[in-house]
């Protein structure tokens, strides 16, 4: 069974080598542009300056074939396996991104806490939902 997923844009960074990369959003990723294909531009309608989505990226340069881990690479930790962790490296590498809008400029979303390298397909773009941690 197949289920083709298509991107609708792609990520512009600074972030050009993964291993260079912040391991999360709120270590230090520079500000980046979430660019949405003219085809899906119509999608961004409400979306606004100052608010959180969630930006679901493909990682193209992970990984496909682990299944266990070692969390940020520490030789000191226990291995873990792919699905109790953010490793980028996964049967499925989908990267799942909170991050902060700070300005839209035609089809373009410029974002703060992302983390994803130059290059790296977006696939969705959602709102973040307040109160589900809580439940």
């Amino acid at each position: 069974m197949s289920y083709p997923v298509r991107p609708i844009g792609h990520v512009r960074s600074a972030l050009r080598d993964p291993a260079q990369a912040p391991r999360q959003g709120d270590e230090g990723a520079p500000r980046a542009r979430v660019v949405i294909e003219p085809a899906f531009a119509r999608g961004m309608a409400d979306l606004q300056s100052g608010t959180e989505v969630v930006v679901l990226t493909w990682l193209h340069l992970a990984r496909r074939d682990e299944l266990v881990t070692r969390p940020r690479d520490d030789p000191a930790r226990p291995e873990r396996g792919v699905f109790s962790t953010r490793s980028p490296h996964r049967p499925n590498p989908i990267g799942l991104h909170r991050v902060r809008i700070v300005a839209i400029s035609g089809n373009e979303i410029e974002v703060t806490g992302l983390e994803a390298v130059d290059g790296t397909p977006v696939v969705d773009v959602k709102p973040v939902l307040r109160g589900l941690a809580e439940r």
